[in-house]
C-alpha cells in the first residue's frame, strides 16, 4: 500500500437522473460516545465530508439516538452531543453549505424506524454482524432491544432523507444493504416511496492506526490512550504521544505496513497532514532517524491541530449559539424528513393528523 492524501466519493452510474442544477445528496454521521474526536475520525471522515459539501447536497448529523443502545450517562451524553457538533464545525463543516444537526431533535428518525421495524424479518435483523460482535462482548443478557434493531433506526435514518449515497466504511456496507433492501420491499408493497440509496465506499482513504498497538486502527475503545491523537488535546499531550509512538528495533525509515507498522502509521500521518507523497518524506529522511521524524511530525500535527481544538472551544464557550446552529440544522433537517413520512404514515394507512400542534 501507498499511503494517499485524498479521500474519494464516486457517485454510481445507477445513481437516479437529477434535475438541472440539482446535486446527488449523501448523508453521514458520527456518535457522540467520546469526549473527543481523534485523528482517526477527522482523517477518515470529517476531511472527507468537508470537501464533499461543496460537490454534494450534503446532511451531518450527530446520532445520538444510537448511543443510548448501550448504558450511557444522560449529562456525559448531552455534553459529548454538544463536543461533538463543535469539531464537525472546527473542523470545516460549514453550516451554511450543508444541513448539521442532533438526530434527537428530529423525532421522524424514531418514528420512520418503527414503520420499518415492522417490515423486517427476525432472522433478517439477526444477522447484522456488529449486534452480534456487541452482543457478545456485553453477554446476550445485557444487549438491549435497542441494541439489537439499531441497524433499523440507521435504516430510517438513510432513508428519511432520501439520499442518493451513503459515504460509509467497508464495515458498514451491511447496513446500507439493509437500507437497500427495506426500501425495495417498502416499494414494492406500498408504492414507489424511497430512494434506494449506494454505499459510497471512500477509496484511497488514508487509514489511521493506534500510536501504541500500530496494527489496529485507531479507535476511541482503545485499551490505552496513548494510543490516540485527540482533536482536542493539549499540543504537549499530542507531541508527547507522537514521540512515544511504537515503532521497530530497525532505524531505517521505510514504508512498509507489514515489517513496519508503526513507522508506516506515521508516514501515513505525515503524509495526510502535510499533503506530501509518502515516497517524498522517506527520500527526505533518508539517513535520519526515527526521532526526527516523529520530532517533526509532532510539530506538524500540532500546528495542523490547534486551530481547530482552539475554535471547538470557542464554539463550546457560547452553547447557547451552538444550540442555535443545531436547532437551525433540525429545522432544515425536519422539512426533508416530515415530507417523507407523510409519504409513509399515508401510504401504510395512518389517518392524517387534523388537529393543531
Amino acid at each position: 500500500m501507498t499511503s494517499s492524501t485524498t479521500e474519494t466519493v464516486a457517485v454510481p452510474a445507477t445513481s437516479t437522473k437529477l434535475a438541472a442544477g440539482q446535486k446527488h445528496r449523501v448523508l453521514s454521521g458520527m456518535q457522540p460516545s467520546a469526549d473527543s474526536l481523534h485523528l482517526g475520525n477527522y482523517i477518515g471522515a470529517l476531511v472527507n465530508w468537508v470537501r464533499m459539501q461543496d460537490e454534494y447536497d450534503a446532511i451531518f448529523f450527530i446520532p445520538d439516538l444510537h448511543a443510548i443502545t448501550v448504558p450511557q450517562d444522560p449529562a456525559e451524553l448531552a455534553h459529548r452531543t454538544r463536543v461533538t457538533a463543535a469539531q464537525y464545525i472546527a473542523g470545516g463543516v460549514d453550516v451554511d453549505k450543508c444541513t448539521l444537526f442532533v438526530q434527537s431533535q428530529v423525532p421522524e428518525h424514531a418514528q420512520l424506524a418503527w414503520v420499518l421495524n415492522c417490515i423486517t424479518g427476525f432472522g433478517e435483523a439477526s444477522r447484522m454482524t456488529q449486534f452480534k460482535d456487541k452482543a457478545q462482548k456485553q453477554g446476550t443478557d445485557q444487549a438491549s432491544v435497542g441494541l439489537f434493531t439499531y441497524p433499523i433506526l440507521q435504516a430510517a435514518d438513510i432513508l428519511l432523507y432520501q439520499p442518493h449515497g451513503v459515504p460509509v466504511g467497508e464495515d458498514q456496507r451491511q447496513h446500507v444493504e439493509l437500507s437497500r433492501d427495506l426500501a425495495n420491499r417498502f416499494n414494492s408493497r406500498f408504492g414507489e416511496t424511497f430512494q434506494v440509496p449506494e454505499a459510497f465506499i471512500q477509496k484511497e482513504s488514508a487509514k489511521i492506526y493506534d500510536l501504541q498497538n500500530p496494527t489496529a486502527k485507531m479507535s476511541k475503545s482503545a485499551e490505552s490512550p496513548a494510543g490516540l491523537i485527540n482533536l482536542l488535546d493539549d499540543p504537549k499531550t499530542t507531541a508527547k504521544r507522537i514521540k512515544s509512538a511504537v515503532t521497530d528495533t530497525e532505524t531505517e525509515i521505510r514504508f512498509d505496513r507489514e515489517a513496519k507498522p508503526g513507522i508506516s502509521n506515521l508516514l501515513t500521518i505525515y503524509s495526510t497532514i502535510s499533503g506530501q507523497p509518502v515516497e517524498k518524506i522517506v527520500a527526505d529522511y533518508q539517513g535520519k532517524m526515527y526521532g526526527h521524524l516523529k520530532v517533526d511530525l509532532a510539530e506538524l500535527v500540532t500546528n495542523h491541530l490547534t486551530p481547530i481544538r482552539e475554535r471547538a472551544q470557542e464554539l463550546l464557550a457560547d452553547p447557547a449559539e451552538l444550540d442555535r446552529l443545531l436547532a437551525h440544522g433540525a429545522d432544515k433537517a425536519r422539512e426533508i424528513a416530515s415530507a417523507t413520512l407523510a409519504d409513509v404514515y399515508a401510504k401504510v394507512g395512518f389517518l392524517p393528523y387534523g388537529g393543531a400542534r
